[in-house]
């Protein structure tokens, strides 16, 4: 399973200005991932890119029906504190979601990481949106180089 599974990490503020290119990037690679036999993508359900991340592959079922979105989450109320129009699209991501994975109950300090590293460590890919060298992002694209995945920065023309 790990084999036929990626994952998705990126900062939770993209640019107005590159919403449409990233998220054309996003679609074209995971075309091509599809297409090279992935049918899992796990994203952690965090705003930002996550988001489009989990967004693109609930759109891309209607072509490709067998591919799976799997929401591992960091804690059960990882949204609680969101804006209202955020929490309604998060909410309908996991009423959409193929299976969802809490790697907390409660949050606690680490759990971002936590999650982090559960996605990284069941993948053998890595679709990110990485612009800055610090921060959760650049953690997991560290750890996903580090235990040797396919890393592709949507980020990078």
């Amino acid at each position: 399973m790990k084999d036929k599974t990626c994952c998705f990490t990126g900062h939770r503020r993209i640019p107005p200005e590159d919403f449409e290119e990233i998220s054309r990037r996003l679609e074209a690679t995971l075309i091509q991932l599809i297409e090279k036999g992935y049918v899992y993508f796990g994203a952690g359900g965090a705003l930002g890119f996550d988001t489009i991340a989990a967004q693109t592959v609930l759109k891309l079922k209607t072509a490709y029906p067998n591919i799976k979105l799997i929401l591992v989450l960091p804690c059960e109320s990882q949204a609680e504190h969101w804006q209202k129009e955020d929490r309604t699209i998060y909410e309908n991501i996991k009423a959409n979601a193929d299976k969802i994975v809490y790697t907390s109950k409660a949050y606690f300090k680490g759990c971002m990481y936590k999650r982090n590293r559960h996605l990284v460590d069941n993948s053998s890919s890595c679709i990110c949106y990485l612009t800055k060298e610090t921060g959760g992002t650049a953690y997991t694209v560290n750890y996903a180089e580090n235990k040797m995945l396919t890393v592709y920065n949507v980020a990078e023309k």
